[in-house]
């Protein structure tokens, strides 16, 4: 399934037309937006995007990352540092390769032109995306980080995504993943887990990473729910 290219608040209309652009040349269409700074539509996307119309008509936009990917089981983040994140690091080639081989809806984070992904929208993903640039020169510009992951998902296209019929699980999406980190969190937060305050967000942070990384299925997600329930609100005996 071809992966969902999320820009998290596009600066300039011209750039998310040239990453439209770079899209099309390699079969993506779903362009996600989220927050762009001059709004949407933007009449300076269509004469960048040199023709790539069909992915600037079905571009949504949305008010938050997690909203923008809500639907995808499989969420990376592009960045050029893992911004105190514990999660896995992989490069555009391994990143392409696992969307081509896995069974479930997929999203690329790309960042603001200036600033790149705050640590709280990066943290969203399961893993953070690298290019292997020169480190002297760290210069790539938005549509150029979204061809160089378009391409490479391209290359992989023989790579077969397995089906349910082989004995995996549907993966939870980023909506039931974000559901059990809310219900964990308030369950804490009533417990009065996090203590002292001044390590209340990186605690946060932590509880996160543990829970993004591990990949749950659907299934699990509801099972852990369930006990989560429990232990707050035991059943009487």
């Amino acid at each position: 399934m071809p992966p969902a290219i999320v820009l998290v608040r596009p600066q300039l209309g011209e750039n998310i037309g040239k990453a439209a652009r770079a899209m099309l040349n390699f079969g993506l269409t779903d362009l996600r937006l989220v927050n762009p700074r001059d709004g949407w539509p933007n009449p300076s996307a269509g004469p960048a995007a040199s023709g790539a119309d069909i992915v600037l008509e079905k571009a949504r936009v949305f008010g938050s990352v997690t909203e923008a990917v809500a639907d995808c089981p499989f969420v990376y983040a592009t960045t050029v540092r893992k911004r105190g994140l514990v999660v896995p690091v992989i490069d555009p080639e391994e990143t392409a390769r696992e969307i081509r081989t896995q069974n479930g809806a997929s999203a690329i984070l790309f960042g603001a032109e200036r600033s790149g992904l705050e640590t709280e929208e990066a943290a969203v993903a399961q893993k953070i995306v690298t290019v292997p640039i020169n480190p002297e020169f760290r210069s790539l510009n938005l549509a150029q980080a979204v061809i160089l992951l378009a391409y490479e998902w391209s290359k992989h296209s023989r790579l077969v995504m397995p089906t349910e019929s082989e004995g995996t699980e549907p993966r939870a999406t980023q909506e039931q993943l974000e559901g059990l980190i809310g219900q964990l969190d308030k369950s804490l937060e009533k417990a009065g887990y996090y203590f002292p305050p001044d390590r209340t967000p990186a605690t946060k942070k932590t509880l996160r990473t543990i829970l993004s990384k591990a990949g749950w299925s659907n299934r699990e997600v509801q099972a852990l729910r369930g006990m989560i329930r429990t232990l707050v609100n035991p059943r009487s005996r």
